[in-house]
């Protein structure tokens, strides 16, 4: 039996190999213009991820998203750049994280106090307030033309094309050595996320999502634990905008607006709500349509290519039109997202594989019934 079908855990383990060879392989045979896709969907993915623990897990919504990516963004830029403090790029990565961690820290009380609508506007405010830093406090931020980053290095290894770098005959420019940086945070961050899911944190958030009040019976901290929850969703946040620096090579204030909020929400309930693998999904998706539609503007119809004259819709707005119209879908056929929607036909093919249960041709042996006696009539 166990010759003919392999053990479960042998059959991931196959499978973990497989994803870990085929995620490996692109930088060998992709152009940089693909393997920016892949930079931006994974730093997108690492943001919807802490989005999603805290707007579908514990059920707080939050407008403020992209207030948190600046801050590790810009945490980065100015913690490892001149001017300011020039420390290491390695060290001021790690404190960016925490930098936007601790942003969140501060704007906790209010998430433990309130809740829905009345946390999104809350949180709405925290766009405009960053906004109007960022554009304000020069010497920090830049200012309207924003700030180069400074490529990051570890142990020597530096993650630019100032040094040559060849790997089987093939030159690792950024975007190729960035490549494996985003592919491991990417990973840090699914087993941690699935980890704290699983866990008993991830139980006591899901039951304040369902019932405060039957969280609080069953004693789980609510206010904590919303607090707590606030705080690692803007650490993944943090952790997003250090990727996203990296990848675009500037950072300018009006990337993190509003819009940029409004496409992380997006990204969480398209992949759908409380999943790591559908925030993914939904991260990718989102992320890369636009980018996609940029590059293929002259071949689709209605679309006018940037910068050109004739009639059409730009790519951008395309974009955002199309995954406009598939969130009303979801809403409305599959409130569970793609996840919700792959989960079921797999579902279905294993029943399908498996075939119809048999039929039982046993004789069955009823119990004898009580006769009935007919009601004599009533002289």
């Amino acid at each position: 039996m166990s010759e003919r079908f392999p053990r479960p855990r042998a059959v991931r383990l196959g499978r973990t190999l497989a994803l870990v060879a085929v995620l490996c392989a692109p930088p060998f045979y992709l152009d940089a213009f693909w393997l920016r896709i892949g930079l931006f969907s994974m730093a997108a993915a690492v943001g919807a991820v802490g989005l999603g623990l805290l707007s579908g897990t514990a059920g707080q919504l939050s407008l403020g998203h992209a207030f948190f990516l600046a801050v590790g963004a810009y945490g980065y830029v100015w913690l490892a750049g001149e001017p300011g403090p020039g420390l290491p790029t390695a060290l001021a990565a790690v404190l960016a994280v925490l930098l936007a961690g601790a942003a969140g820290g501060l704007f906790s009380p209010v998430a433990g106090r309130v809740r829905g609508i009345y946390l999104g506007v809350a949180t709405l405010a925290l766009v405009f307030l960053g906004n109007h830093v960022l554009l304000t406090a020069d010497s920090v931020t830049g200012g309207f033309n924003g700030r180069s980053v400074a490529p990051l290095e570890i142990g020597g290894f530096s993650f630019s094309s100032e040094s040559e770098l060849t790997v089987l005959g093939v030159p690792f420019a950024a975007e190729e050595r960035l490549w494996y940086l985003g592919l491991a945070l990417f990973a840090l961050t699914w087993f941690t996320a699935r980890g704290l899911l699983r866990g008993r944190p991830g139980r006591a958030l899901a039951a304040l999502r369902d019932s405060e009040t039957a969280a609080a019976v069953m004693g789980v901290d609510v206010a904590r634990h919303r607090s707590a929850a606030f705080v690692v969703s803007s650490m993944y946040a943090g952790l997003a905008g250090v990727m996203l620096a990296l990848a675009f090579r500037r950072v300018v204030p009006d990337y993190f607006g509003l819009v940029l909020s409004v496409d992380y929400l997006a990204m969480i309930v398209i992949g759908g709500l409380g999943s790591v693998a559908g925030a993914t999904a939904g991260a990718v998706f989102v992320t890369a349509l636009p980018l996609l539609m940029t590059r293929y503007a002259d071949q689709l119809p209605l679309v006018a290519a940037p910068g050109s004259t004739d009639g059409g819709v730009g790519p951008t707005e395309a974009a955002r039109y199309l995954y406009g119209a598939l969130i009303v879908l979801v809403l409305l056929f599959a409130p569970d997202g793609l996840h919700g929607l792959v989960r079921r036909a797999r579902a279905r093919l294993r029943e399908r594989r498996g075939g119809s249960p048999p039929t039982d041709t046993t004789p069955r042996h009823d119990p004898p019934r009580p006769a009935v006696r007919a009601k004599e009539p009533t002289p």
